[in-house]
């Protein structure tokens, strides 16, 4: 059996020495400073997680919960689309955090009409128009079907990111919508994912937006309007009957001006010009 070394010996005593030190010098604080500093490392690390919460894994249920501090920094959505109902507009269920997917499935995703009411976001596509469909009596504009049955197959169902940047006046997410490479992590969609708005300007179903408010990401109006010249040039969706194809923004401005007068026409009453009886 060996004995212990006179060096070991030496530092386990220092060891000691140190320990009784400090037990001395936090006997020599006054209370009420200790109480003080435990309060003050108990409220940052609850802000702490507070923040890191509300950061990576606070759901928001639809388009209203979204803070306005959200939108001022442009964060990013992950999510699921569950429904699309318009050529550029589609329901996104957000899903923050982890065990939204396999291996790791732990968290479900609703399915039914009734238990995704209330508990998605509204999305609208940046920096693109696509054409309308048949909405308040007005018809269906041509190409609308086809624009929309492109978007459904190329989004619904699947996991994607979304750039949150503005709130409309219909309260819908104007968005960068970006969907995964293949073979990729699919955290670093953001940077290497494809943008599904230039890939409809691409395939001809859609115009580039150019109204007053118009979003356009980190790749500038230039690149969707390159991507829709692409597409004009090939005959392609919308276009392969030619360049002179009626856009979304002309079908709009030809039917408000009707709608104008209607409104007018409606709420303005003709004089009344027959003769008062005398009482």
């Amino acid at each position: 059996m060996s004995l212990p070394s006179w060096q070991n010996i030496t530092s386990q005593a220092s060891e000691r020495d140190e320990h009784s030190s400090l037990q001395v010098r936090l006997s020599e604080i006054p209370p009420h400073i200790l109480a003080l500093s435990a309060f003050v490392l108990g409220s940052a690390a609850t802000l702490a997680a507070t923040s890191v919460r509300a950061r990576y894994f606070q759901r928001f249920p639809s388009s209203e919960w979204v803070p306005p501090r959200a939108l001022a920094k442009k964060r990013w959505m992950k999510g699921v689309v569950t429904s699309v109902g318009d050529a550029d507009n589609f329901r996104l269920y957000h899903t923050p955090g982890w065990f939204w997917s396999w291996p790791l499935k732990l968290r479900r995703i609703p399915s039914t009409t009734k238990d995704l009411k209330d508990q998605t976001l509204h999305i609208r596509m940046a920096g693109v128009d696509a054409p309308e469909a048949a909405h308040f009596g007005r018809p269906a504009q041509e190409f609308s079907s086809e624009a929309l049955l492109w978007l459904k197959e190329q989004v619904e169902g699947k996991a994607m990111y979304c750039q949150i940047i503005r709130r409309d006046q219909y309260f819908r997410l104007v968005s960068i919508p970006m969907l995964p490479r293949r073979w990729l992590p699919k955290f670093t969609t953001p940077i290497t994912g494809r943008c599904v708005s230039i890939d409809m300007l691409r395939a001809g179903w859609a115009t580039t937006y150019e109204q007053s408010g118009a979003e356009y990401g980190k790749w500038g109006k230039e690149t969707f309007l390159e991507a829709e010249a692409e597409a004009k040039a090939s005959r392609r969706g919308m276009w392969k009957h030619g360049v002179s194809a009626e856009t979304p923004a002309e079908y709009k401005r030809r039917y408000a001006a009707p709608e104008v007068n209607l409104a007018a026409g409606s709420s303005s009453k003709p004089l009344d010009t027959s003769p008062k009886r005398k009482t």
